[in-house]
């Protein structure tokens, strides 16, 4: 029998009690009232923030595949790449990208400068992704280093400093170098309502800093720019606990359940990322 998941103290969604709160106490003691809530949630995100949040959790989780390098060119082109076959269970996701990898040999960065794609073939390298997607975004990576010195130089150059600008960016690179031809294996189609979870998760590796499990390599942007990675379970779990309301995992659910994180912390919202994986886990005992 699956648990419930609710917050310590609390019998249901923060959002229902906020409301009965404010139906049946004074001004003042709703005020205390919610301030107590958002202090009870915030304690409770911390706790399995810090319990997932710790260098064990690294070697079960694709965030592996990136921490093996120590250029930045190679730290950016695996976190992409591995982001994007970050999909199912993760025994799996861990598999496929270790031998997606291995085509690449010590320097995923001079393979595709080095056109190394050019031998690969239709093969499948993890569920719906195959070889010829994989070289699809390979060429686009290619094109797009031939203008930047990395995407952290590129993103250093834009005065809005968003998940959809680098989308764009890497989009157009791939269009160039595969005859304007576009898959959406590799880019969402829908930058303005796509959740973008893929690069999001790629974003929290490179950006967030605090030396435990995300590389935090990048200088371009910073934690409190980031956008919660957000899928079905990340999505389930923040509305069971009652930190989302929109039913559908778009671009707007995204915006609320990031905004909702940075009440409870303003510099490093992501750092939730952890907690909301935790308790799914717990819940899923």
């Amino acid at each position: 029998m699956k648990r419930e998941v609710v917050a310590p103290g609390d019998s249901g969604l923060a959002v229902w009690k906020t409301f009965v709160i404010f139906c049946l106490f004074p001004v003042d003691a709703v005020y205390l009232r919610v301030k107590k809530l958002t202090m009870d949630i915030k304690a409770y995100l911390d706790e399995h923030a810090e319990r997932i949040n710790r260098p064990s959790f690294i070697e079960n989780d694709p965030v592996r595949f990136p921490r093996r390098y120590k250029y930045l060119q190679d730290i950016e082109t695996v976190s992409f790449l591995v982001a994007t076959i970050a999909w199912g269970k993760r025994a799996v996701i861990l598999r496929d990208a270790e031998r997606m990898l291995a085509k690449m040999g010590e320097s995923p960065y001079d393979y595709v400068m080095n056109e190394g794609y050019r031998s690969l073939g239709t093969a499948n390298v993890h569920r719906t992704f195959f070889e010829h997607n994989l070289a699809y975004m390979l060429r686009g990576f290619r094109h797009f280093y031939s203008l930047y010195v990395s995407m952290d130089d590129y993103m250093a150059s834009c005065e809005v400093k968003t998940p959809q600008r680098l989308v764009e960016a890497l989009r157009k690179s791939a269009a160039e170098a595969n005859r304007n031809q576009n898959d959406i294996r590799c880019y969402s189609a829908d930058l303005g309502n796509s959740a973008l979870k893929r690069v999001n998760l790629a974003l929290r590796w490179l950006v967030r800093n605090d030396g435990i499990v995300d590389l935090g390599v990048w200088k371009s942007m910073t934690p409190d720019m980031l956008f919660i990675p957000l899928d079905v379970h990340v999505g389930n779990t923040a509305r069971e606990i009652g930190l989302l309301t929109r039913k559908i995992n778009d671009w707007k659910a995204v915006e609320e359940l990031t905004d909702r994180l940075r009440v409870y912390n303003r510099e490093d919202p992501v750092l939730y990322d952890f907690a909301l994986f935790g308790i799914g886990v717990e819940k899923n005992k």
